[in-house]
């Protein structure tokens, strides 16, 4: 006789109409969360390295191997009241001690007594069996499925129950067992269904090992995501191969489609070459965002080529036919973007900035009209600041926004700045001019490009600077959560701007300036410190991102500063030298010396400092390699080298520690004691040239 099994392969599968593609991997990746966290919680062991999700537009499912089927034994153990108390003055069981053996459904002589930490105690002992795996599972799957991120549920039919979308089956196998469960009102069996139209039939499924195997040779469906992505992937790209050219393949429209479809097959269509004269950009918007086609470019030259490449859903006898539907679906949507680009061009940018006069920007802050007009102005400021053409600057900041009233950003919103810039050159604006309009609102997500040309940094940073100032100024900064007017991407994007070009300027100046810009503002000074803080509080995230410790950020912040790039060159110097051995010392010596001086009665200047007062040996070497240092650092501070200038301070460590193990700061002598307290800010305020090393010394100890 065989010996009963422990373990089995377990399969569940929600079987549903078609679930969103936007969050299908979203829904997988929890479903499988829930159900496994369940299991773990129950207690049940499984294979955790081998568990395998499915996900289609029509299934979420999960296989789980060796899963344990039966919970272990539980042993409980309850104490009870202590044994001086379990018993009366005549030796009978106390109320107490009766209720505690009640409570438990046991008589008082079955309890036993136990030597605890607390003295000696009745005590309950017991063994609760462990309930089997398919008592539990229904359970599981059901709160693991009213967890899934479904911000708005569905009823159908009769049924009381809510998904995302109508269940139609429901699979819960235990090896070839059907595990005898409902779920969202469906009772659970072991047949499947494959693809719609290839395989309309049930698809038995006898162990869950077959699964995906039989769901692809029987039901002609790709089950595992990441199998169905990969094949569109390679469908995609031969494609593009076989006509000279490259398929571009963006991560996200990639996603979106493997899940739409269960069968993937990839066709190619073609448009009329006439439709190449329109900005490809919008052409590409129309084929990505409202077909859902994969663009072709040319393998050598990078442009644009008249096809695109189509993810059918299913293997056509006739797939010409497939490939003529969707270019009829197709043209009428390029000769809409190209009837809104011919119908722009015969205005001019000027024309359609006029139109910005009845667009509300925002009601204390007036038009977008009156918007433009102050970024023209800050954009003109900055660019004579920076070293860039201040006239093209003016000009892109005052039309920068313009193509927001044109027919083609109103169909296509992807397409604002990309289309002003086009607008721009057709116009025959400098060069300049319209590498601006297109560029900035450049970067749009964190990763991408940022302008690179001096005007486009200019108009991009006023544009930014104008937002902020004025959403400050009327007190609607973000709260938690809610940033209506992406202040956060805004500060973000202006701090990438200026650090990936290298710019050197004041943003505390531009920030004033934009802030008297606004008439609304009650307070333009209140206002711009706001903005300051914000913005270089912004650099916390940044640096987060680079790994460096929050302790770097604060030390450098602590110094007040108003350039970006030198607070990012200080911020980098400081986390080299807390790469050094002798970093330690030297944080805790400045936070000791700020602690000595903090509480020291009288004002004390490193201008105090006397050299003619030194008695101790050690106090003398300190005084004189200080000495040495500042002639040596301060030069490599002026010119902003404060990575070298630090890591020579570092060489100060051993006559710092010899200085405090050998010299009593608090000299009886209040001669010596100044002295010796001028000596020591001395020493601070040399390290104060690149930020407050002090604060590093609690990240230190």
């Amino acid at each position: 006789m065989s010996p009963a099994l422990t373990t089995a392969n377990c399969l569940i599968e929600i079987g549903t109409e078609e679930l969103p593609p936007s969050a299908l991997r979203t829904l997988s990746a929890a479903f499988e969360q829930g159900v496994l966290t369940g299991l773990s919680s129950a207690g049940l062991s499984f294979d955790t390295a081998s568990v395998k999700s499915f996900a289609t537009p029509r299934r979420l499912a999960i296989l789980i191997p060796a899963l344990e089927l039966q919970q272990a034994d539980k042993a409980v153990e309850k104490l009870g009241p202590a044994v001086a108390a379990a018993y009366d003055k005549e030796g009978k069981p106390s109320k107490a001690a009766e209720g505690f053996a009640r409570s438990n459904g046991i008589a008082f002589d079955d309890l036993i007594k136990v030597e605890t930490d607390k003295g000696e105690r009745l005590c309950f002992r017991s063994t609760v069996a462990g309930k089997a795996c398919e008592q539990l599972l229904e359970g599981i799957i059901t709160e693991a499925l009213d967890k899934l991120p479904i911000p708005k549920r569905m009823r159908w039919g009769s049924s009381r129950a809510e998904f995302v979308r109508p269940v139609q089956w429901l699979i819960v196998l235990l090896d070839s067992k059907v595990v005898d469960c409902s779920v969202l009102g469906i009772s659970s069996g072991n047949q499947s269904y494959g693809h719609r139209f290839h395989a309309p039939d049930a698809i038995t499924i006898n162990k869950p090992a077959d699964y995906e195997q039989l769901l692809q040779e029987q039901g002609h469906v790709i089950a595992d995501y990441n199998k169905r992505r990969e094949s569109i992937a390679r469908q995609v790209t031969a494609l593009g191969k076989s006509i000279g050219g490259n398929a571009i393949i963006e991560d996200d429209l990639l996603d979106e489609v493997t899940a739409l479809v269960e069968k993937p097959v990839a066709l190619m269509g073609n448009f009329d070459k006439e439709f190449l004269s329109v900005p490809q950009e919008a052409l590409i918007y129309s084929m990505s965002e409202h077909q859902k086609y994969f663009h072709v470019v040319d393998a050598k030259s990078g442009s644009l080529l008249p096809c695109f490449i189509t993810i059918s859903n299913i293997e056509s006898t006739a797939p010409e036919k497939v490939v003529s539907g969707n270019e009829r679906v197709i043209r009428p949507r390029l000769a809409d973007a190209a009837f809104f680009f011919e119908t722009d061009k015969k205005l001019s940018l000027e024309q359609l900035r006029s139109r910005l006069k009845n667009i509300v920007f925002q009601k204390q802050l007036g038009t977008v009209y009156q918007k433009t007009e102050r970024i023209g102005d800050l954009a003109e400021g900055i660019a004579n600041a920076i070293g860039a053409d201040s006239t093209a600057a003016k000009t892109a900041g005052q039309l920068c926004k313009a193509d927001l009233a044109s027919d083609m950003v109103l169909e296509f919103d992807k397409m604002q700045g990309t289309a002003g810039g086009y607008y721009a050159a057709n116009e025959g604006l400098p060069d300049a001019v319209a590498d601006a309009i297109k560029t900035h609102y450049l970067p749009k997500f964190s990763g991408d490009n940022v302008p690179d040309a001096k005007v486009a940094c200019a108009v991009a940073l006023a544009d930014r600077l104008d937002t902020l100032s004025g959403i400050f100024g009327i007190g609607q900064e973000p709260t938690g959560s809610k940033d209506p007017f992406a202040l956060r991407r805004a500060a973000i994007s202006v701090l990438q701007i200026i650090l990936q070009n290298n710019i050197e300027i004041d943003i505390q100046q531009w920030i004033a300036t934009a802030s008297a810009q606004h008439n609304s503002l009650k307070d333009p000074v209140a206002s711009t410190e706001r903005v300051v803080d914000y913005l270089f509080d912004r650099f916390a995230a940044v640096y987060q991102d680079q790994g460096l410790p929050v302790e770097v950020f604060a030390a450098v912040k602590a110094k007040t500063l108003s350039s970006p790039l030198d607070f990012d060159a200080r911020v980098q110097a400081v986390a080299a030298f807390m790469q050094t051995s002798e970093s330690e010392s030297l944080a805790s010596a400045n936070k000791r010396v700020s602690n000595i001086i903090e509480k020291s009665e009288q004002e004390i200047q490193a201008s105090d400092f006397d050299t003619s007062l030194l008695v101790e040996e050690a106090e003398k070497s300190l005084a004189e390699a200080i000495e040495a240092k500042e002639q040596e650092v301060l030069p490599l501070f002026k010119d902003a080298n404060y990575r070298d200038g630090l890591l020579k301070l570092t060489e100060l460590k051993d006559c710092v520690d010899n200085f405090f193990d050998s010299v009593m700061v608090n000299a009886e002598d209040p001669a010596l004691k100044k002295n010796r307290l001028a000596l020591l800010s001395r020493l601070r305020a040399l390290f104060l040239q690149v930020a407050d090393i002090s604060m590093l010394a609690t990240t230190k100890r």
